[in-house]
């Protein structure tokens, strides 16, 4: 099982990117510290469903989509062969 704090902060990036924003776009609009934003973006940090909204909101996504994670992007680990 993938940790869902780097595949969030993956998909993050990838969103924010496609929309132009830098970290200090995005925090300045939000409200959020950039340090903040940076932590979760590096899967560092736990985010609320309250700032996963707030940030779908300012770069014009539903809060579902900063949750979709593409074909692929999970990868679940394999158990050692005995």
């Amino acid at each position: 099982m993938s940790d869902i704090k780097i595949l969030f902060g993956r998909r993050l990036v990838v969103l924010r990117r496609k929309k132009n924003f830098s970290q200090e776009a995005l925090a300045n609009e939000s409200g959020l510290a950039r340090s903040y934003l940076s932590s979760v973006e590096r899967g560092l940090t736990n985010i609320s469903i309250l700032n996963i909204e707030l940030i779908a909101d300012i770069l014009g996504y539903k809060p579902y989509e900063l949750l979709y994670f593409p074909k692929g992007w999970i990868r679940e680990k394999r158990k050692p062969k005995r």
